[in-house]
Formats: C-alpha cells, sequence, structure tokens
C-alpha cells in the first residue's frame, strides 16, 4: 500500500456526465448556472459538454450554446467529451476549451458496441484515425484509459488479466505513434468496483507501469463510490473524477438503478477529513451542489450537500463555548 497523497486533484464532470443522462431536457440557463457557480469552487478542471451526436445523446444538443454562454475564469481549464472528427472540431471551434485527445479502450467489447456502435477492431482502427487527425492538427495526445475497467452489465466482472491485456493494448497503442502518456485513468463505468477490486486492479496497473499515474473514475450506483475512492486513496491514487450533487452515468450502460458518479463535495469532504488537501472550498462546493439539486428539479444522492460540513458544526460548538 502506498503512502495517502497529500493533495488530490478533482476534475469535475458533473456538467457533462451529470446533464447527459437525465430523462427530461435541462434549460440551457440553468446548466451555465450551474458551471459558472462551480467555477468559483477551487476546481482547476470542469468538463461542461460533450460534443456528440444529439439524436443518441438529446442533452447535449446544447453543447455550442452551453460552452459559448459561460463565464470564464481564467483560473479553470474548461473541456468538452468527443468521440470524433466532428466532436473535435466543434470543440476547437469554441475557442477557450481546452482540447485534446485522450485514448481510451474498453475491457468490455458489449459495451463499447452499446456505446459507440463497434466493435474491438473497428474502434481500434477508428483510434488510428484519429490519432493521425490530431497529431496533424497538433491536438496533445497524453492521456489514456480503460472504460468499464472493473465489470460489465453486459459482460460481468472483468479479471485483472483482462484489464492489464487492455492496458498493454492501449500502451501499444501509444507507442505505436511514440506518444507520452501523462495519465491513465481506470473508469468503473457501470459500478462493478468494491474496494478490494479498486486495490487489485490498481496494484497490477501500477505493478506492470510503475510510473504511470493513475487517475480513478468512480460511479456509485451501488454505493460504492466514496469507498472505492477511498481504497484509490490508500493505493496512492491522487487523481479523481467526480460529479458535482452525485449527478452522472452513462446512456447505454444498461443501469437499472440510480446511476451517478462519485460526489464531487463528498469527496472533497472526505479527503479534508484525512488531512488531504484538495484546493476546494466546500462550502462553495455546497452551493454548487444545491443549485445542481435545483436545475435538474429532483433530489440528488449526494450526502455532504444535505448533513453540511463538519467545520460548520466545529466553528459554532467553539463560538458557543467562548
Amino acid at each position: 500500500m502506498s503512502d495517502l497523497p497529500k493533495f488530490v486533484h478533482i476534475a469535475e464532470e458533473g456538467p457533462r456526465e451529470g446533464f447527459q443522462i437525465e430523462k427530461g431536457p435541462i434549460p440551457t440557463e440553468g446548466k451555465v448556472r450551474l458551471i459558472d457557480a462551480l467555477s468559483e469552487t477551487g476546481l482547476k478542471h470542469i468538463q461542461i459538454c460533450s460534443f456528440v451526436n444529439p439524436k443518441r445523446v438529446p442533452g447535449m444538443a446544447d453543447a455550442e450554446a452551453v460552452a459559448r454562454g459561460i463565464k470564464i475564469n481564467p483560473e479553470v481549464e474548461y473541456t468538452a467529451l468527443w468521440f470524433n472528427e466532428r466532436g473535435l472540431e466543434q470543440a476547437m471551434a469554441v475557442g477557450h476549451l481546452s482540447v485534446d485527445c485522450k485514448i481510451t479502450l474498453y475491457a468490455s467489447e458489449h459495451f463499447l458496441i452499446s456505446n459507440l456502435n463497434r466493435d474491438r477492431a473497428q474502434h481500434l482502427d477508428k483510434l488510428r484515425d484519429l490519432v493521425k487527425f490530431c497529431i496533424d492538427k497538433k491536438v496533445p495526445i497524453n492521456r489514456a484509459g480503460i472504460n468499464a475497467a472493473f465489470g460489465c452489465n453486459f459482460e460481468g466482472d472483468v479479471s485483472v488479466e483482462s484489464l492489464i491485456a487492455t492496458v498493454d493494448d492501449t500502451m501499444a497503442l501509444a507507442n505505436e505513434f511514440n506518444l507520452d502518456i501523462e495519465a491513465f485513468s481506470l473508469a468503473d463505468s457501470m459500478a462493478w468496483a468494491t474496494p478490494d477490486s479498486i486495490k487489485r486492479g490498481v496494484g497490477a496497473v501500477k505493478d506492470k507501469y510503475p510510473d504511470m499515474p493513475i487517475l480513478l473514475h468512480l460511479h456509485n450506483t451501488r454505493g460504492m463510490g466514496i469507498a472505492n475512492a477511498y481504497a484509490g486513496l490508500e493505493m496512492g491514487v491522487d487523481r479523481f473524477d467526480s460529479s458535482i450533487a452525485g449527478l452522472g452515468g452513462c446512456p447505454f450502460a444498461k443501469h437499472q438503478g440510480a446511476a451517478g458518479n462519485v460526489a464531487t463535495e463528498d469527496l472533497a469532504f472526505m479527503c479534508g477529513e484525512m488531512g488531504i488537501e484538495t484546493g476546494l472550498d466546500l462550502d462553495a462546493l455546497i452551493e454548487a451542489s444545491q443549485i445542481a439539486t435545483e436545475v435538474v428539479a429532483h433530489d440528488t444522492p449526494a450526502c455532504i450537500a444535505k448533513g453540511g460540513s463538519l467545520n460548520a458544526i466545529r466553528q459554532r460548538l467553539k463560538q458557543a463555548a467562548e
């Protein structure tokens, strides 16, 4: 087990991951309001939308309007998700979005087919074409990752051996183009991970690629999100994706229940209580979480926005005692 990290970088994905799965249309102004609130919490990375086919993901039909409507905080890196050359060009056209390319493979071919309508061989061919396109456009390619890294609603458990084989395939593709991968994400896309499988999977990747910084993208469908994040911290992971208010989920993952991601404010709270710095303002995150709940117009699964910050209670008790 590694020593706990002293600082954890939390990347916010709620405006993209959260709104893409909402059943009803979310007003563009509501999305912009949330992003502007998140921009004042200390977050340095916010994924605000995705440039994808609006027929498949109707919640992202206003991606350009959202991207152009936000108030830019120069200390924040704003990004968008995209899967092909057209999406990349749409993101680049906005101007103030940070654009790079991430090589992503899938530990589950069935999920790949459901998500992108292509099998593994087709996906590798598409990725090669995309990498060539990005190189030609001088778009940085320094990230890689695995979706469905710990399990799949279509295929079941992903063994450590299968995970490492998929990581190897990803790194082989990067080496094919002499790419320097600076961060590698393991996404629990369908919430199959447990603390034990997080430790096994992260440990195996660290054993094979000891110098590779690992990022965890965790879903909370089965209530394991924050426990899995804790397991990741114990393994020395210092990079996480999260979603304000616990919003989120993939529309093509065959979820039967709530499909939210690990909540940003819950993760920031846990880190703070463990003495791990995040650079985030928990009170501001709680306010943003309340805005997120207003925007989606239904209850959200995050806990800290409901229970409150312990520091606020400590301050009140201290003042009462004086």
